[in-house]
């Protein structure tokens, strides 16, 4: 679904100290009025000192880095297909990254080497010195290519998926690799083409950039204090955290997996189907539903330790207000589009009567709409949370225009004007000293890229169905897409994503082509999001004072190796696990493929079948479309009643994009899972934060990055120890939440015939 803008820079004040002013020393500049950033947040947080002589191009780096890339794309990529999708962020190999480098520093020769003067000559050690903090950044990019941009794994997998496990068909092994390559690094070309309007001036900071700019300084700070105090050093705390997630994760991943999601409602009240639907985590409301599972917590929105509380208030009332105040009344209420006749919860597609639409049969040999087919079996329906959920990222997507022009539109204005006319800043003077990326760096990715991705979309359009001006198009808007949208990132946080436009632009361009519409939606909506990624990273290494040619080439080099392992992994648990991702599962199988269900689903609605015949006249759901009026209007009152109020401070902090976006990820994500990340990142981005800050300064991330990497660990030992071994247990702790009456329809007559749902 949608993206969910964020705003770091509370999290980002609270947690900045000062820095200390600038020594006069070779490499060093005076920290003056006229040099500091206009910026206070960034003024408060980052370094205004600099030391060329570290070494970056080190074998620690890239050893280190290349692992921890390829690590996290294969834990992100084999997670993405589970119930409960753990993604490993790249703050837990910041955190992980660190104690490994200062072990190879100590353990590794330090003998030098003659390089030949042909290569440049000098000399070259596989241990240079103490581990500093330039390799540490430039690790964390590569682990940050590894991750991907918006969750987890390269989003074009996702059509791998489809094709094969949803739609049955064929793809070859060269073209996916192609086509998540050229999606994931089409827009680095035009990336590094702008970044000197969005990354050099000073008024384009980048807030999300200094939480890790704050961590960076506070992993690399002498640890006096911890000595004096008798506090347990990061590094130790992060093995224990680490140790006990590990040791945790093995009860609710297999053990028991019924503490996923503690529906106690559903046993209570085991023959209601009401109770159950008010009750369950995964496939109802979520009322009194908790976990204790940790990959459940992470698992879609990532850690509530690391999102600032600003955006979790913002998240809670507009989960609250949608999931417990509109869900019912347009349920129970008005049954709003025969609600009652289909689950109350469920990214599927249903008949008129209640029972799955049989995708496979409306689809032809040519891989097209069999509109005959299609015209016998009807319209397309869906569950009145999916369908209202499309409503509000229609809202999300409009109010994200109108908020940011209302509420920052002068600020961009006035901070972009004076970014062309100011004085370079300190950091951007610092920077001078290393010689800068060569323009044709970029015209040659750029051209090298669109060229192969022409080449998929001519000699090999029989698999991809994107024509060659369809690919033309998802460039141009992406291209035209990318600068102000970093703009608005650099300046407010927010990036509005462009997936459901794109969807719906070639959807209604190419009705019947599933494969097709989204290939342009990953073309047109990755390549801007790749390019925003890579200009953020170029933000951090800017104020970090990382040498732009060695940013470069880390993450480009680490783009291809993640999306390569990617492709790789998911080819290998594509072939191996049987039936993954389907119907056919057994109820306690993990491996439900939640996020590619909503991928498949998406291409029905938008390419298969077509907006057409969903949103327009000839489908059940055009009354959605005034979700955009509303959105766009959302704002345009909240802001004047900003103008009637000035004093009232709380009234523009109602972010009606986050409101309007926070269930954007529901489905795939579940009830228990916000209920559980709501209540987490509350009490520890709220109440550790305002009467424990000591502690959660030094502790709060490293507490997030041991908790995924222990889960991480150990689900991968089971898989392999276990689950490929298809040795399990059978008992009550292992047959899910116990709530098999919330899929149940409440409608009169409906009669699934499934010997579980009752008949009213």
């Amino acid at each position: 679904m949608g993206e969910i803008g964020t705003d770091d820079r509370g999290l980002a004040e609270a947690e900045a100290e000062p820095v200390g002013g600038a020594v006069k020393e070779e490499g060093i500049l005076d920290d003056d009025e006229e040099e500091a950033s206009p910026i206070e947040e960034v003024r408060l947080t980052v370094p205004t000192t600099d030391d060329p002589s570290l070494p970056v191009w080190t074998f620690r780096m890239w050893s280190i880095g290349l692992f921890s890339c390829a690590l996290m794309s294969f834990l992100n990529q084999f997670f993405s297909y589970r119930t409960e999708p753990l993604v490993v962020t790249g703050i837990t190999v910041q955190v992980a990254s660190l104690p490994v480098g200062h072990f190879m520093a100590r353990v590794l020769p330090r003998t030098r080497f003659r390089v030949p003067a042909l290569l440049g000559g000098g000399e070259w050690s596989l241990n240079p010195g103490p581990f500093n903090i330039k390799e540490h950044v430039l690790i964390s990019i590569f682990a940050n290519a590894g991750f991907a941009f918006g969750g987890g794994s390269a989003y074009a997998v996702s059509i791998i998926n489809i094709i094969r496990a949803f739609y049955g068909r064929h793809i070859s092994f060269i073209t996916a690799w192609l086509l998540v390559i050229t999606t994931q690094v089409l827009g680095y070309g035009w990336a590094g083409l702008i970044r000197k309007y969005v990354v050099e001036p000073a008024h384009m900071w980048w807030p999300g950039t200094l939480v890790q700019v704050s961590l960076f300084q506070a992993l690399h700070e002498k640890d006096e204090s911890a000595k004096a105090s008798r506090q347990i050093s990061r590094s130790k705390f992060f093995v224990v955290v680490l140790t006990c997630s590990f040791a945790w994760y093995a009860v609710p991943g297999y053990l028991f997996p019924t503490l996923t999601s503690i529906s106690w409602v559903c046993w209570i009240f085991s023959k209601s189907v009401t109770a159950q639907q008010l009750g369950s985590g995964m496939n109802g409301l979520g009322i009194g539903a908790f976990t204790l599972d940790w990959s459940a917590v992470s698992s879609f929105l990532f850690s509530p330790l690391i999102s600032p509380f600003f955006a979790t208030a913002n998240i809670f009332f507009g989960y609250t207000f949608f999931l417990y105040i509109i869900m019912p009344i347009a349920y129970w209420g008005f049954d709003l589009y025969n609600a009652k006749t289909f689950p109350i919860f469920s990214s599927h597609l249903f008949m008129s009567n209640g029972t799955n639409y049989d995708v496979q049969s409306i689809v032809n040999n040519q891989f097209e709409l069999d509109q005959e087919a299609y015209r016998k079996s009807g319209n397309v329906n869906l569950s009145i949370f999916f369908a209202l959920t499309y409503g509000f990222s229609f809202a999300t997507i409009a109010a994200t225009i109108t908020h940011v022009g209302l509420f920052y539109g002068k600020e961009i204005y006035y901070r972009f004007k004076s970014s062309q006319k100011e004085k370079p800043d300190i950091h951007t003077k610092l920077m001078k000293k290393y010689s800068e990326i060569p323009a044709w760096w970029f015209y040659l990715l750029m051209a090298l890229s669109i060229t192969v991705s022409l080449i998929l979309c001519t000699v090999l359009k029989h698999e991809v169905q994107l024509p060659w001006w369809g690919l033309i198009f998802a460039c141009g808007m992406a291209f035209i897409f990318t600068l102000p949208i970093s703009i608005i990132t650099a300046t407010t946080n927010q990036s509005p994503g462009l997936n459901v436009i794109t969807e719906y632009a070639m959807g209604l361009i190419m009705p019947g082509y599933p494969i097709a519409v989204v290939c342009f939606k990953v073309y047109g909506y990755m390549s801007m999001s790749q390019a925003v990624a890579f200009l953020s990273d170029f933000k951090l290494g800017h104020y970090m004072k990382i040498p732009p040619k060695s940013m470069f080439l880390v993450q480009f080099v680490g783009t291809i190796v993640a999306g390569t392992v990617n492709v790789g992994t998911a080819w290998w648990l594509l072939g191996s696990i049987h039936g993954i991702c389907s119907d056919s599962l057994p109820p306690d199988s993990p491996w439900t493929c939640p996020s590619d269900r909503v991928f498949f689903d998406a291409s029905v609605i938008w390419g298969l079948v077509g907006p057409r015949r969903i949103f327009g006249p000839e489908g059940n759901y055009g009354a959605l479309n005034s979700f955009f009026l509303i959105g766009l209007a959302g704002p345009v009152i909240v802001y004047a009643f900003h103008r009637m109020f000035p004093n009232q401070k709380w009234i523009p902090l109602i972010n009606l994009p986050v409101l309007f976006g926070a269930t954007a990820l529901m489905p795939p994500a579940r009830a228990v899972n916000y209920n559980s990340w709501l209540i987490i990142g509350t009490i520890f981005n709220f109440f550790v934060f305002r009467y424990r800050k000591r502690w959660w300064t030094r502790y709060n991330y490293i507490l997030s990055a041991g908790l995924d990497a222990g889960v991480a660990f150990m689900g991968v030992v089971l898989y392999f120890s276990l689950t490929m071994q298809n040795k399990s247990i059978d008992w009550w702790g292992t047959a899910g939440e116990h709530c098999l009456l919330a899929t149940c329809p409440t409608a009169k007559g409906v009669d699934l015939g499934d010997g579980i749902c009752p008949v009213f």
